[in-house]
């Protein structure tokens, strides 16, 4: 039998960008469930991919959207 502890259990949701042009293109990161990512918890590629996708929204990506990871 297996404990489950309750960060195990917590939701876990990710802000996704979408390209705008090749939908199979885009990002995702993690977030809380208000779509807030901590710069402090990414590696220096993924926090450079974030600032990226954040700067070509609306000319590469879509507007962010908050989902909740089911896997």
């Amino acid at each position: 039998m297996t404990e489950s502890t309750p960060a195990a259990r917590a939701p876990r949701y990710e802000l996704r960008y979408t390209g705008l042009f090749d939908r199979g293109h885009g990002f995702a990161f993690p977030c809380d469930a208000e779509g807030h990512v901590d710069l402090d918890k990414l590696s220096d590629l993924v926090r450079r991919n974030y600032l990226y996708a954040r700067a070509v929204v609306g000319r590469e990506l879509s507007l962010p959207v908050i989902a909740l990871v089911t896997r």
